[in-house]
């Protein structure tokens, strides 16, 4: 498994720099975008932004690890992954009107200081330290997937004033590069944990030096900026719920969104007692999946430039996720070599519709969420996720579903099936909208001219 592992890893690097030498050359020639400050502009967010996203994939490949190392059974490590996402639901979702309400440069640097207390308890082999643990890293990674976004968009609109069309642009370029840092995150966490004589415990250890001067980067460069600030926290929260059930894309979005994320955070857990072996390097197979993720979010960038919508894009991103689920559902619990190779490409499989899915979301956001109370949306997409997962994590306490993981592969591929439908009648609603701002838009020009004659003949 190991010399596959590394195979796969040379071979996909190269695909990866091929489809993103190919990316770039689209990109600059849809943009020919030469402006200096935005190019400043975006170099000073990707610093602060890729320091955060570093310390948390730094801890990736050995969290599953790292409580097995500590002597827990799966049941156990499944509550605490449970203990993650129900904080995700009870406390990650005041987390996007708190950073509208209070300030988004704030949350981050809170997100920094959360995260690091998480980093801390993972020192402990106590299980109520490393519940707590959990619970502040499900806060913190809400805090990640929101509020760093919020502050660009804001910034980029706002108060630079660039182009909308630029935004798909700065988040395809930091795919791109989240999934080179998880590939060096995977590779720094695989040489601490074989090396340092700290074991798995050592990738926590190093996390907490981007995570530290991210916050400093944070306090010392950025400017802060808010969301709504006319409301109280209450009807602040409420108020996005409201615009999410009023507006049928949104609601759409959200769901497609939960969906595809659920069934991404049911196989983080999965993936290691998949292929988990005494020959598997873990922070390598994690490097893998991070270069398809690279992979993916080039062919974004291809696949936009032959004239697919962002809409289209994430269709497919979960035709590649159902495909995944429907081969595990079948390979999942076999212990032979040969049906562990296959999970492995099933699971390289899901990684580049995974990486295609992230800058998709994110340019559709920029289409249909309202910037206002764009962290509050956003969160509370994540509340049905994080159900969703605890649900099918908890299962596992059962002995049937314990000794069959397939049924959860299975539940897996209904949603994203489910998530195909959503997807058809959200491109269908979008392709309405763009004729009917169109029709607007030629009606209006149509009128003025209209005016310029009539002006012209009095």
């Amino acid at each position: 498994m190991e010399l596959l592992v590394y195979g796969s890893f040379v071979i996909l690097s190269l695909l990866a720099y091929g489809a993103r030498h190919q990316a770039n050359k689209t990109s600059d020639k849809k943009l020919s975008v030469s402006n200096a400050n935005f190019k400043g502009f975006q170099r000073s967010f990707f610093t602060v932004y890729f320091l955060a996203l570093l310390g948390d994939w730094l801890q990736g490949p050995y969290v599953y690890k790292l409580y097995a190392f500590y002597q827990f059974q799966e049941a156990e490590i499944a509550i605490l992954y449970v203990a993650g996402f129900a904080s995700s639901v009870m406390f990650g979702t005041c987390t996007g009107p708190l950073a509208d309400l209070f300030g988004r440069r704030k949350a981050t640097i809170l997100f920094t200081i959360i995260y690091t207390f998480c980093c801390l308890t993972k020192l402990s082999s106590d299980f109520n330290v490393l519940f707590v643990g959990r619970i502040c890293g499900g806060i913190a990674t809400s805090m990640l997937f929101s509020t760093f976004e919020s502050w660009y968009v804001y910034e980029h609109s706002e108060r630079h004033g660039y182009p909308v069309e630029w935004i798909g642009i700065t988040f395809s370029i930091s795919t791109f590069w989240n999934g080179l840092l998880a590939i060096l995150a995977g590779v720094l966490a695989n040489i601490g944990a074989e090396t340092l004589g700290y074991g798995p415990v050592a990738p926590f250890v190093l996390a907490l030096i981007p995570l530290v001067a991210c916050g400093f980067l944070v306090v010392s460069t950025w400017e802060e900026n808010y969301g709504d600030r006319k409301g109280n926290f209450t009807s602040s929260c409420m108020e996005g719920l409201r615009i999410i059930f009023s507006n049928q894309s949104i609601l759409l979005l959200g769901s497609l969104q939960s969906i595809l994320e659920t069934c991404m955070y049911i196989f983080v857990f999965l993936w290691t007692p998949v292929l988990d072996s005494d020959s598997t390097p873990l922070g390598m197979v994690f490097s893998c999946f991070m270069v398809c993720i690279m992979i993916g979010s080039s062919m974004f960038t291809l696949l936009e430039h032959k004239g697919k919508t962002a809409e289209e894009i994430l269709r497919f991103a979960l035709y590649l996720v159902a495909t995944t689920m429907a081969v595990c559902c079948y390979t999942a619990n076999k212990n032979e070599f040969i049906y562990k190779v296959i999970s492995y490409v099933a699971f390289l499989l899901l990684e580049i519709g995974i990486g295609m899915y992230f800058p998709s979301i994110s340019v559709l956001r920029g289409q249909v969420v309202p910037e206002s109370h764009r962290a509050n949306v956003m969160n509370w997409f994540r509340v049905p996720m994080n159900c969703m997962t605890c649900g099918a994590l908890l299962s596992l306490k059962l002995d049937t579903v314990s000794k069959d993981k397939r049924i959860v592969f299975a539940f897996c591929l209904a949603l994203a099936c489910l998530g195909i439908v959503l997807s058809s009648r959200f491109i269908d609603l979008q392709a309405k909208r763009k004729t009917s701002t169109r029709t607007s838009v030629e009606e209006e020009k149509r009128e003025a001219k209209v005016s310029l004659l009539e002006a012209e003949e009095s």
